[in-house]
């Protein structure tokens, strides 16, 4: 629905069945969901942000930490990185590596980009901390 009757492509379709975490988006504005998973009947009106709408202080420090520390590869799960990773610095402005690794967890990074996204996360949350 976000991509073909929304025009959305930012958020990717992967598998369909929760495993990748590609359509991750945020509900309520802090949280990371796969948006596969949930049907839009269930939303009662909870706002949809996808990452064409992701505009928060916390997203703008990623997009420039994500740039600064080259995390794309190939660019397929970014959109889902960056929803999630604004959602982890949100309910969390300070993660640890452990923190890190279990928000991000539910995205399949085939690229394996995983070190640079910590790093980018841990810049981020420096800047914000500024």
């Amino acid at each position: 629905m976000i991509r073909c009757e929304r025009k959305l492509t930012g958020t990717k379709f992967g598998c369909g069945i929760g495993v990748c975490g590609a359509c991750t988006v945020l509900k309520n504005r802090d949280e990371a969901v796969q948006s596969c998973q949930i049907p839009v009947g269930t939303l009662n009106g909870a706002p949809v942000t996808t990452i064409e709408g992701l505009d928060s202080v916390e997203a703008r420090a990623l997009q420039a930490a994500w740039l600064a520390d080259d995390v794309v590869q190939c660019g397929y799960c970014q959109s889902a990185q960056l929803v999630t990773a604004t959602a982890l610095l949100m309910q969390c402005p300070h993660p640890s590596d452990r923190q890190i690794d279990d928000a991000m967890k539910g995205i399949a990074c085939r690229c394996g980009t995983f070190p640079r996204i910590r790093k980018a996360i841990h810049r981020a949350a420096a800047a914000l901390a500024k």
